[in-house]
C-alpha cells in the first residue's frame, strides 16, 4: 500500500494538498486539504453593509464578478429590493456576470485542465511557418519552458497535428479571454473587482455606442466557443473517452442557478433564471432547493467543534490548528445531512432535466455521438462538456438582453439602510452554488458569511464521516503509474477548485488573524 501526496495541486486557484492511498494500483482513501487560513471577513464586521460587495470581491481574484453578484443580491435583499431592480440594472448585472463567465470557463479549459491532456512540448520540433507555434516554440527553446513544466509525464494520446493545433488554440484563448474581460470592463467599469454593480441595480448606464462595443467582442467570442472551444472539448472527449467513467463522485448535485429573467420576484428561490434552481440525485430526479436544509461540518476541519452543523445563517469560526484528526482548513457543506457536489455539471444538468430545450439541443446531441447516457455527466469528462455548454448558453443568449437594454431608461433603485435586517444572495458562480449571507444591526454589519462552491467541492469528511465530492471522486480510481499520477490531477482540475474563495472563513469571536499560525 502506497500514499500518494501532490502539494500543491497546480493550475488551480489557491492552496490545495491531496493524499491518496493506493492498494494494487487503486485509490482506496483520499484527502482534500485547504492549507490556508484567511479569515477573510474579519475585516467586514462592524462596517457599513454597503461595503461588502466591494470587499468580498477581494476573497478573489479570478472569481470576483460572481461574489459582487451574490454580496449584492444578499444586501437587496436585507434593504427590502428584492422585486424593485429596474430592468436595465438586472440585464446589465446579467451582461456583467456573464461576460466574467466566459471568461472563466475559457481560462479553465484551456490554460488550467487541457495541459493534463495536451502534450505542448511537441512544439518543439514543429518546422511548419504557423507563427502562433514557432513563438511557442521559441519560447520553450529558451530553457525556461513553464508554466508549461514541470509535469506529469505520459498518456498524451493526441496525434502529433492534432497537439499542434491545441496549442494554437491555447495561445487564441488568451486573447479571447481579454475579449471577454474588455466585455465585463465596458458595464463594470473594470475588471477585476467591477465597481458597477451595487444593491439597488447598477451606476453604469448603457449607451448604443457601449452597446455596439459589448456586442462587436462578444460575436467574436461566440465564434471562438461554436468553432474551437465546444469542438476542442469534444475532441478530447473522443480520445480520452474513458474519462466518462473516472471521477464520478457523489453522483448528488445542487444549483442555485443563475441570470435573473425577471426582476419582479422577491423571493430569490423562486425567481426565474436562465440556468435552473435544484437538486439532481443518481437516477437524475430533479427536486426544488430547500436552503434550510444546508448546514456546515467542521469535525475534520481546524476549528473548534462546538460550531459544527450550523445553518450559514448561524455560523461561528473559532480555529483551533492543533486539532486531533483535522486535516483541512475549508469546512464541510452538506444539504440534509449529504455530500453534493456544485458547480457547471449541477446547473446544466438542473437545467437540462427541467426540460430546458436549448441546453437539450447542445447535450443530447454530444451524448449521441458517444452513445451515453446522461448519466455519463458524473465524471471528469461531464464536467468539462458541462463546463462548455454553459459557456456556450450565455453566449448565445447575452445578444437578447443587450437586445433588451433601453438607454435612457433607470438602472438603480433608492433604498435606505434598515437599522436592523437580514439578508441572503445567491446565484451560480462559474465555480457552482455560491451563497451570502449578513446580518446588519446598528446599520452595521453584525455578521457575513459565504458558502462558496469550493467549500462544497473540496470539502473533507464531515461528522459521519462521509468524504466530500471531490475525494468520493477520487477513490476507486486506478492509478497507472503512482510516480505520475496524472490520473488524480486530471479529476482534481475537472471541479476547477478556487482554494482562496473555500479558505475565506467567518469572523472568529473575539479574535483577530495574528493568533493563528498561516500554514
Amino acid at each position: 500500500m502506497g500514499k500518494i501526496i501532490i502539494d500543491p495541486i497546480t493550475r488551480i486557484e489557491g492552496h490545495l494538498k491531496v493524499e491518496a492511498i493506493v492498494e494494487k494500483g487503486v485509490v482506496k482513501d483520499a484527502k482534500s486539504s485547504g492549507t490556508l487560513f484567511r479569515g477573510f471577513e474579519i475585516i467586514l464586521k462592524g462596517r457599513d453593509p454597503r461595503d461588502a460587495q466591494r470587499i468580498t470581491q477581494r476573497i478573489c481574484g479570478v472569481c470576483p464578478t460572481s461574489h459582487s453578484i451574490a454580496s449584492t443580491l444578499c444586501l437587496d435583499s436585507a434593504f427590502g429590493l428584492g422585486g424593485s431592480i429596474p430592468d436595465n440594472g438586472r440585464l446589465l448585472r446579467n451582461l456583467i456576470l456573464g461576460s466574467a463567465h466566459i471568461a472563466d470557463h475559457i481560462l479553465h479549459f484551456y490554460h488550467l485542465a487541457a495541459l493534463d491532456y495536451v502534450d505542448i512540448t511537441k512544439v518543439a520540433n514543429y518546422e511548419g511557418a504557423d507563427s502562433t507555434l514557432n513563438s511557442v516554440k521559441e519560447f520553450i527553446q529558451r530553457g525556461e519552458p513553464g508554466p508549461f513544466v514541470p509535469r506529469y509525464e505520459g498518456d498524451y494520446r493526441f496525434p502529433d497535428a492534432v497537439d499542434r493545433q491545441l496549442v494554437g488554440h491555447y495561445i487564441e484563448a488568451l486573447r479571447m479571454r481579454r475579449k471577454a474581460q474588455e466585455m465585463c470592463s465596458i458595464f463594470g467599469g473594470k475588471m477585476p473587482h467591477n465597481m458597477a454593480v451595487v444593491p439597488g441595480g447598477v451606476t453604469e448606464v448603457p449607451t448604443i455606442d457601449k452597446i455596439a462595443s459589448f456586442l462587436w467582442r462578444l460575436n467574436e467570442l461566440r465564434t471562438f466557443i461554436d468553432q474551437v472551444y465546444l469542438p476542442d472539448v469534444l475532441a478530447a472527449a473522443e480520445v480520452y473517452s474513458d474519462y466518462f467513467e473516472i471521477g464520478i463522485g457523489c453522483r448528488r448535485l445542487l444549483s442555485y442557478g443563475s441570470y435573473e429573467l425577471d426582476g419582479k420576484e422577491p423571493d430569490l428561490t423562486k425567481r426565474k433564471r436562465l440556468f435552473k434552481q435544484g437538486t439532481v440525485d443518481s437516477n437524475l430526479s430533479l427536486r426544488q432547493i430547500d436552503i434550510s436544509v444546508i448546514a456546515e461540518d467542521v469535525k475534520y476541519s481546524w476549528y473548534n467543534d462546538s460550531t459544527t452543523g450550523r445553518k450559514p445563517t448561524q455560523g461561528e469560526t473559532i480555529p483551533q490548528e492543533d486539532k486531533a484528526g483535522a486535516y483541512s482548513w475549508v469546512k464541510s457543506p452538506r444539504y440534509n445531512g449529504h455530500v453534493y457536489e456544485v458547480g457547471p455539471l449541477a446547473r446544466i444538468m438542473a437545467t437540462y432535466l427541467n426540460g430546458d430545450e436549448k441546453v437539450k439541443s447542445i447535450v443530447d446531441p454530444a451524448l449521441a455521438k458517444f452513445k451515453a447516457s446522461p448519466k455519463v455527466m458524473f465524471s471528469t469528462l461531464g464536467r468539462h462538456l458541462a463546463r462548455a455548454v454553459s459557456c456556450k448558453v450565455i453566449a448565445d443568449t447575452m445578444p437578447t438582453w443587450l437586445l433588451e437594454l433601453k438607454p435612457g431608461e433607470p438602472v438603480y433603485q433608492e433604498y435606505e439602510i434598515p437599522d436592523e435586517s437580514s439578508g441572503m444572495g445567491l446565484v451560480d458562480a462559474a465555480r457552482g452554488a455560491l451563497g451570502h449571507f449578513i446580518q446588519i444591526k446598528d446599520k452595521r454589519i453584525a455578521n457575513y458569511q459565504c458558502v462558496v462552491p469550493s467549500t462544497w467541492n473540496m470539502s473533507p469528511r464531515d461528522d459521519n464521516g462521509q468524504p466530500g465530492p471531490l475525494e468520493q471522486a477520487l477513490i476507486g480510481t486506478r492509478i497507472k503509474d503512482e510516480a505520475n499520477p496524472v490520473e488524480i490531477v486530471r479529476i482534481v482540475r475537472s471541479f476547477d477548485p478556487c482554494l482562496a474563495c473555500a479558505v475565506h472563513l467567518i469572523t472568529p469571536k473575539g479574535g483577530t488573524l495574528s493568533k493563528f499560525k498561516i500554514l
